[in-house]
């Protein structure tokens, strides 16, 4: 609700070569749902249209002076401005319609409070959002400012225009000037914050903000004004929490920035002031410029524990040792971690493969459905298109079985009876597999798809399956035995594991001791798990 007699408010943008920017800020504040407002242009000695574009508006008071940077540019405006409460806009930014409304309501509701802040939307130079940030932080505000700038954009503020009775804009500072008030006056004052967005923060390549290297020593030189001013050991914790998360930041994005090459001449000065604040990333950038170069270039001038170190971190997979110089670690035994294909060491590692596959095929496992053994997979992958579910199960009494028998040799299943056969590790056990691989394309209905997974490289079983596990598979002895019983053209064949899944696996490690990455690489020639997805012919 507006107040009967509505405090003015006054908005000002500072502006130095954004007159491209400057009409959308301009009018961002124009189009508010609050009055009064006055809003102020402070032109700080641009060389571009930004005079052109403020003087198309007879309601804006524009302000020009020689160059003199972003504080003395703010303190001028203040110096003009008449509000009892004061917004400072960048000319690239621009306010929500809401912003102003916002900010005088919470200011007329706590009128202890020396300004309050809100959330914001970053956008890139096509105002397409790239995120938003609107943290809460109901409390200890100074606290929160020394461990870092929750603010993080100065147009989200509102100020009571006494602020500026005692503090003003530092023009000593190059940049971070923002923050050093919001310190300065949380020291002193009660301040709020609240999660609405009312503003939106144009990220591009001429933002200062972009010059990390200038950022982190302003911030930290800003940070360390406070130093003298701790009263307690809670706000001497969060100044050092401060110091490492301003370093730990910018330190971060200089670093990406190395390693993509977007320092080019400044290369060597910018990973110096790396070494000077973030040792450990300095190191990780000059071993990733080692992992990019090739033997030749480091003529082996590089210990071999540093290329170890390269492969086992991904900077540099391709690293092979040399003969004799291999450190078999854990693998250096002849006994595997477990016989019992990784159950006890949180499941198999081919089971991956296998239900990646049927959750791929998913659609598939549809209508009249059977599964060999049980129907765990049918239920589970089934997902209600499942209309009917058949168990063929090779021992009687199992309470489970719709059928009972032998896959190779089933005159009693009906043939064309089924949308889906799901088959999975099975086919090793049967040792009439031709006549199996026959029965499944028999007892499929016309255009009825069979489901298979067979084993490749495995151990083999000793206990339940001893007498029975007959065969191990590639994908070139199921190409040749599905096309025998399937039209070659109706089948589809794939391949999963690589030579440390493999190993892996022979030593029965779990599939929560390797990562997806590791699991998905695909190298046919360590073949874990072989699938077929095998279609009969449609009816003439």
């Amino acid at each position: 609700m507006v107040p009967h007699n509505p405090a003015l408010v006054s908005v000002i943008i500072t502006c130095y070569n954004h007159g491209q920017f400057l009409a959308e800020a301009i009018n961002s504040v124009l189009n508010q749902t609050y009055s009064p407002i006055e809003v102020i242009v402070v032109d700080d000695g641009s060389t571009d249209t930004t005079s052109l574009v403020a003087s198309q508006y007879p309601d804006v008071h524009y302000y020009y002076q020689t160059n003199q940077g972003l504080s003395a540019a703010r303190n001028a405006g203040v110096r003009y401005s008449k509000g009892d409460y004061i917004v400072f806009l960048d000319a690239d930014d621009w306010l929500y319609k809401d912003a102003i409304a916002i900010g005088v309501q919470h200011l007329t509701q706590n009128p202890d409070a020396a300004f309050v802040s809100g959330g914001y939307d970053n956008v890139d130079v096509h105002n397409k959002q790239l995120g938003g940030v609107n943290d809460a932080v109901p409390t200890g505000h100074y606290l929160h400012l020394l461990r870092g700038n929750y603010i993080g954009m100065h147009a989200t503020v509102m100020y009571r225009r006494s602020v500026f009775d005692t503090y003003q804009y530092d023009t000593s500072l190059k940049a971070c000037e923002d923050y050093d008030m919001f310190l300065n006056i949380a020291r002193q004052h009660p301040v709020m914050h609240h999660t609405h967005k009312i503003a939106a923060y144009r990220q591009h390549q001429s933002n200062m903000s972009s010059d990390y290297s200038l950022m982190l020593t302003m911030a930290l030189a800003v940070l360390s004004r406070q130093e003298q001013n701790l009263r307690n050991e809670a706000e001497r914790h969060a100044y050092r929490q401060g110091v490492r998360f301003w370093r730990d930041y910018y330190a971060g994005e200089i670093y990406r920035r190395l390693r993509t090459n977007q320092y080019a001449s400044e290369k060597l000065a910018v990973s110096k002031f790396l070494l000077q604040h973030s040792p450990t990333l300095y190191v990780k950038y000059q071993l990733m410029t080692i992992a990019s170069k090739s033997k030749s270039q480091l003529k082996n001038r590089v210990p071999l524990f540093v290329f170890r170190w390269l492969h086992q971190t991904g900077l540099r997979p391709g690293f092979t040792p040399s003969m004799g110089k291999i450190r078999p670690g854990d693998f250096k035994r002849t006994t595997p971690f477990s016989r019992q294909f990784g159950y006890d060491r949180g499941g198999p590692v081919d089971r991956y493969y296998i239900e990646n596959f049927l959750q791929d095929q998913a659609t598939l496992i549809q209508g009249r459905v059977l599964e060999i053994g049980d129907n765990a997979y049918t239920l589970r992958f089934g997902n209600g298109k499942v209309t009917k579910s058949d168990v063929l199960h090779v021992h009687s009494g199992n309470p489970e079985a719709t059928f009972v028998g032998d896959l190779s040799e089933a005159p009693h299943i009906p043939s064309d009876s089924f949308d889906c056969i799901v088959l999975t590790q099975t086919l090793h056990l049967i040792y009439d597999i031709k006549g199996a691989l026959k029965t499944c394309e028999r007892i499929l209905k016309p255009g009825g798809v069979l489901l298979l997974t067979v084993p490749g490289i495995s151990h083999i079983d000793h206990d339940e399956w001893n007498d029975n596990w007959l065969w191990s598979f590639t994908a070139a002895s199921m190409k040749k035995l599905l096309a025998e019983a399937f039209s070659p053209d109706h089948v589809d064949i794939s391949t999963f594991g690589n030579v440390f899944i493999a190993t892996a696996f022979l030593y029965g490690m779990g599939v929560a001791e390797v990562t997806k990455e590791q699991l998905d690489q695909h190298d046919p020639h360590y073949q874990v798990i072989i699938t077929a997805k095998a279609v009969k012919s449609p009816a003439l």
